[in-house]
C-alpha cells in the first residue's frame, strides 16, 4: 500500500508560480510511475502530468504544456510539479497518483493522495 501526501498548494496571483510536492511512504517508490491530476467541483479528474519510474518519460496535458514541469527524486521518494505562468483556470485540487505503469488516465492509477488546493487569483 503506497501512501501519498501532497504539499505546496496555496493562493497565488495569475502569472505566478508554485511547486507542488508529493511524498511517498513506499521504499520501492522508484518502481512506480507517478501522475498529477486536478479536479474542480462537478468535474472529473483532469490529467496534468505523468512521469515514468526513472524520469525518462514525461507526459503533459494540453492545457499545461510549456508551463508545468514534472520531475522526481527517487532518493527522496518525492515527485514534484513546478507550475509557472499560472492562470485562474488552473485553480483546482491537485492530486498525485502512483501505479506501476505510466498513464494519462486516472482510472489506471491505484494509489492517490488526499489532494492540495491551488487557487490562482486574477
Amino acid at each position: 500500500q503506497v501512501q501519498l501526501e501532497e504539499s505546496g498548494g496555496g493562493l497565488v496571483q495569475a502569472g505566478g508560480s508554485l511547486r507542488l510536492s508529493c511524498g511517498a511512504s513506499e521504499r520501492t517508490f522508484s518502481s512506480y510511475a507517478m501522475g498529477w491530476f486536478r479536479q474542480v467541483p462537478g468535474k472529473e479528474h483532469e490529467f496534468v502530468a505523468a512521469i515514468s519510474w526513472n524520469g525518462g518519460r514525461t507526459y503533459y496535458g494540453d492545457s499545461v504544456k510549456g508551463r508545468f514541469t514534472i520531475s522526481r527524486d527517487n532518493a527522496k521518494n518525492t515527485v514534484y510539479l513546478q507550475m509557472n505562468s499560472l492562470k485562474p483556470e488552473d485553480t483546482a485540487v491537485y492530486y498525485c497518483a502512483a501505479d506501476y505503469y505510466v498513464s494519462t488516465k486516472g482510472n489506471e492509477y491505484a494509489y492517490w493522495g488526499q489532494g492540495t488546493q491551488v487557487t490562482v487569483s486574477s
